[in-house]
């Protein structure tokens, strides 16, 4: 077993013991995600720990939604619950790459792509490709995409 999913269920059981609704509530809706994802396919597979924080990434981002979603029909108690899961899920996520940082990369990968004859819209999948291996799950793809079509257009 991974060791993500390890401190994921001890935290769980700590979790319970403290009587914290909200860790609770968000861990065993986690855990099921990830056991969810573990049987998804022909057959069960165990999930890496880098496959669990994308597992993770995916509910962080549905609770915030759902936070937002929430406060714009002035519902705000369900999207103060919300941002809490998401609080407590944040806790397992590695630390994101900074915006600067992040543009940096891009823009080592556009010119590398560039340097290999590769250039315009037909770089894109290179590129997304090439910063993904250099920062792995430090930061969401859609941000990804978004900094290196900036980057070619």
């Amino acid at each position: 077993m991974g060791t993500l999913k390890s401190r994921m269920q001890a935290d769980l059981h700590e979790a319970m013991k403290e009587g914290q609704d909200t860790a609770k509530s968000a861990l065993r809706m986690a855990l099921a995600a990830v056991t969810n994802a573990e049987v998804a396919g022909d057959e069960a597979v165990e999930l890496t720990d880098d496959q669990i924080v994308g597992v993770l990434r995916g509910e962080a981002k549905k609770r915030t939604e759902a936070a937002e979603i929430y406060e714009s029909a002035g519902r705000a108690e369900s999207a103060a619950k919300e941002r809490a899961e998401a609080e407590v899920l944040a806790r397992y996520l590695p630390a994101a790459v900074g915006a600067d940082q992040l543009r940096a990369i891009v823009d080592e990968e556009v010119t590398a792509a560039a340097s290999r004859g590769v250039t315009g819209m037909k770089a894109m999948g290179q590129v997304v490709k090439a910063v993904r291996g250099r920062v792995g799950p430090a930061a969401d793809g859609a941000v990804i995409a978004d900094m290196v079509k900036a980057a070619l257009a």
